[in-house]
C-alpha cells in the first residue's frame, strides 16, 4: 500500500513466518490480521514501522471509540436476535428480520400480535438501539469528517499533482531561506515542491505551495516529492547534519539531479561537496561580505542589490538564455549579428562556453556556439521583450 521504511525492509530477518506472507501489504507483513493492538505493540519490537499503512489503520481503530460503536452495534443486534429466537421461538430469519427493523425503527408490521413480554423486550430493545445507534453514527461521522481524514484527502489531491511533474526543484524546508527560495520560483514560474514538517506551516501555505509533509531526511519523503524525477534539489534545513544526509541520499537516487544545500558552519562546506552538492550556499558569510562591502564600496553594493531576475520597473534584472532558444534555427552566429541590443533593449554581459568557461562582457565578434548561453542585463519591460521575442 504505502512505501516502507528502512526498518520495515530488514523486518524479515527478524520477523516471524506470518509477518512477512500478507499480499494486502504486498507481501511486507501480516499485522493487517492480527487481532487486538497489544500484538501491535509487541510487532514494533519486530522492526515493523508505522509508516505501514495497515498497521497504522488497525492501530487508528483499535485506539478510538469507533471500536467500541462497532462492538455495540453488534451487541445490540444479536441480543435482539437471540432474543426472539430462544424467548420467543421465533425462526432464525424472523428473528433477523424482527431485530432489523426493530432497531432501524422503519416502522414495518410486526409477524404476529405481540405478547406482554415481548412488547417490553421490543421497547427495551428500541430504546437501547436508539442510544447506540445515535452515538455510532456520531462516532462514525467525527471520524470520517475529522481533520485528519479531510487532510488525507487533501494530500491525496496534491500527491496527484506533484507525481505529473518533470524536472521541477525539491525545496527541503520552508523556513526564511526555503520560503526565499520559494518567492522566487513563484517569480519566475518554475515548478517546485517544499518538504516541509510543520504541520502549522503547511496548514497556513498549502493554498500557494505544493507541500509533501514529513520529514526530507526520510528516503520516503524523497520520493513522495518526486526526487527521482527532479532537476534540483535546495536543501534549506536549518541542521548542517541534515543537509548532509539529504543531499547524500537525494545523489544516490538521481545521479543527475542538481544539489544546492545551505551550509551554517564552514566546516560544513567541503563535506557537502564531497557528498554531492554542486552549490553550498553560506548566508552567514554571505551577509558579513555584503555589510562589509557596503562600508568600502556602498554605491557598488547598492547597484548591485538592485540586480535580480524579476522585480519592480526601478530595477535591474538580468537573464540568460541558452543557444537552442537565440538561434532556433541551429546555425552558429557572432553576437553582433544577433543585435539584441537593437531588438530587445538587453545588453549582452556575459557570455558561458560550451565547456561551461565564463567570459565576462564578451566581444561583438563572439560567436555563439551550441550547448552555449548568453547572460543579459536590463530594466523589466527589456527583459520582457526578450522573453516574448525568444519564447523564454
Amino acid at each position: 500500500m504505502f512505501a516502507p521504511s528502512r526498518s520495515i525492509r530488514h523486518a524479515s530477518k527478524k520477523c516471524t513466518f506470518v509477518f512477512y506472507l500478507c499480499f494486502f501489504c504486498n507481501g511486507r507483513c501480516g499485522i493487517c490480521h492480527l487481532p487486538n493492538a497489544s500484538i501491535l505493540v509487541e510487532a514494533e519490537r519486530y522492526g515493523v514501522c508505522e509508516t505501514n499503512f495497515s498497521i497504522r489503520f488497525m492501530k487508528k481503530i483499535l485506539s478510538t471509540s469507533i471500536l467500541e460503536a462497532l462492538l455495540l452495534l453488534v451487541l445490540v443486534f444479536f441480543m435482539g436476535v437471540l432474543g426472539f429466537k430462544f424467548g420467543y421461538d421465533y425462526e432464525w430469519i424472523d428473528a433477523v428480520y424482527m431485530t432489523v427493523i426493530t432497531i432501524t425503527t422503519v416502522g414495518f408490521g410486526e409477524l404476529h400480535p405481540l405478547s406482554t413480554s415481548e412488547k417490553i423486550f421490543t421497547s427495551v430493545l428500541i430504546l437501547s438501539s436508539i442510544f447506540i445507534v445515535g452515538y455510532s453514527i456520531k462516532v462514525i461521522s467525527e471520524y470520517i469528517l475529522s481533520n485528519n481524514n479531510i487532510g488525507n484527502l487533501r494530500q491525496k489531491k496534491v500527491q496527484k499533482k506533484i507525481n505529473t511533474l518533470e524536472n521541477h526543484i525539491v525545496v527541503c524546508g520552508y523556513g526564511r531561506n526555503g520560503k526565499q527560495a520559494v518567492q522566487k520560483l513563484q517569480a519566475y514560474n518554475q515548478p517546485f515542491v517544499v518538504i516541509e514538517e510543520d504541520e502549522e506551516v503547511i496548514e497556513r501555505f498549502q493554498d500557494e505551495v505544493l507541500f509533501v509533509s514529513g520529514n526530507a531526511v526520510d528516503d520516503d519523503i524523497l520520493m513522495l516529492a518526486g526526487i527521482e524525477k527532479a532537476d534540483t534539489l535546495i536543501c534549506a534545513l536549518p541542521s548542517d547534519a541534515d543537509n548532509l544526509f539529504i543531499v547524500l541520499s537525494a545523489r544516490q537516487m538521481n545521479s543527475k539531479l542538481k544539489i544546492i544545500s545551505r551550509a551554517a558552519q564552514e566546516t560544513s562546506y567541503k563535506k557537502l561537496k564531497l557528498a554531492g552538492a554542486d552549490n553550498v550556499i553560506m548566508p552567514a558569510k554571505i551577509g558579513g561580505d555584503h555589510m562589509a562591502s557596503l562600508v568600502v564600496v556602498p554605491d557598488l553594493v547598492e547597484f548591485l542589490d538592485n540586480l535580480t531576475v524579476s522585480g519592480e520597473q526601478d530595477s535591474i534584472n538580468v537573464e540568460q538564455i541558452a543557444f537552442d532558444k537565440i538561434c532556433s534555427d541551429g546555425k552558429e552566429r557572432a553576437i553582433n549579428d544577433l543585435d539584441l541590443r537593437k531588438k530587445t533593449g538587453c545588453s549582452i554581459i556575459g557570455y558561458k562556453n560550451p565547456g561551461g568557461e565564463y567570459i565576462v562582457n564578451p566581444e561583438p565578434s563572439t560567436i555563439i556556439a551550441k550547448d552555449s548561453k548568453l547572460i543579459l542585463i536590463g530594466r523589466p519591460h527589456q527583459i520582457e521583450n526578450l522573453k516574448e521575442l525568444y519564447n523564454v
